[in-house]
């Protein structure tokens, strides 16, 4: 399966909880809905040139708010924790 890298991986995310990730070699990604596991792997090892040997999806509903009297709904998101294989790292200082 051939995919453009840059449409399947948004952005890296930097929160504190990811970053503890990333000294197990688990690093986070906003994905794009609509891509399986297999196409994130395979974007992943293509941006980066290293080698996955995990990739777990974690899909996040979007919030209701409220402003006024009027409710709505902001959009949902998609994440990947990428596991890389020992040995393999990804300098995330050099994407911002």
């Amino acid at each position: 399966m051939s995919v453009d890298a840059r449409a399947v991986i948004r952005r890296p995310i930097l929160t504190e909880k990811s970053m503890r990730g990333t000294e197990r070699g688990k690093y986070t990604f906003e994905v794009s809905p609509g891509y399986n596991k297999l196409a994130i792997r395979e974007a992943v090892e293509r941006l980066f040139n290293v080698k996955v040997a995990k990739v777990n999806v974690v899909h996040l509903p979007g919030r209701r708010k409220r402003r006024g009297p009027h409710f709505y709904q902001t959009a949902g998101r998609r994440k990947a924790v990428v596991t890389l294989r020992a040995g393999d790292k990804i300098d995330l200082e050099s994407l911002t």
